[in-house]
């Protein structure tokens, strides 16, 4: 989990053990929305573009990569390109990022179309589409700082909200969302900015101390599988 049961309790969830566990459950699923990030590993099928450089970038952390697949676009038989024929990248690495990179070079006599006398894998690579599916395990090994205290904090509003206990501030949920006694949102507060004029951040879990402990983890790429 991404918080403990006592950070979850010290926020204001009550209950017993297995009630905020349950809380706890329900706030990572909006911190996961909101982030677009995995604070634990998970298995998972993301989709990413092949660029020119043939580098597939990845929308989440990368920790291991099970298989590649390249599309031609529907009606198309989809292939699987051989572990021999890229290499991984991971931002759990400085200074590197989540990516795919397929080989720029070199060839296999035995993969149609990857031949030395065809071009290689670059000329494979030129057969297919941009689109690519990548399965494996994405995710930090542990929450990162402040991803555990934000949970924790989520969990105990998404349980006052539910229950109907209400929110701080006479029922003005934190982000701007107004609710009523059953947790429903019925307003959304205007932007009014900041004294420079900016907009503050939106809100994304319900909780605006818990979206500015986030914040550094956020990512905007779309997952298009999971399990």
């Amino acid at each position: 989990m991404y918080c403990t049961v006592a950070q979850a309790r010290a926020a204001g969830c009550t209950g017993t053990d297995s009630e905020v566990i349950g809380w706890i459950l329900a706030a990572q699923r909006r911190v996961d929305a909101y982030t677009q990030q995995c604070f634990e590993p998970t298995d998972l099928t993301v989709s990413g573009e092949v660029g020119g450089d043939a580098r597939i970038l990845l929308p989440r952390r990368v920790r291991t990569v099970a298989a590649v697949t390249l599309s031609a676009g529907p009606g198309t038989v989809d292939y699987v390109v051989p572990p021999s024929a890229y290499r991984v990248t991971s931002s759990a690495v400085l200074g590197q990022v989540d990516a795919v990179q397929l080989a720029l070079c070199g060839f296999n006599d035995l993969v149609a179309g990857a031949e030395s006398y065809s071009g290689g894998w670059p000329n494979l690579w030129r057969r297919w589409g941009t689109t690519a599916s990548v399965a494996g395990s994405y995710g930090y090994e542990t929450p990162p700082p402040g991803a555990d205290l934000a949970t924790a904090q989520v969990a105990a509003w998404v349980q006052a909200v539910t229950t109907g206990q209400g929110t701080p501030g006479g029922g003005i949920a934190p982000g701007g969302l107004r609710v009523d006694d059953e947790g429903n949102n019925v307003v959304i507060e205007p932007d009014t900015g900041g004294e420079d004029g900016a907009a503050p951040p939106r809100s994304g879990t319900g909780v605006t101390t818990a979206d500015v402990l986030l914040a550094p983890y956020l990512n905007h790429h779309q997952l298009i599988g999971g399990a």
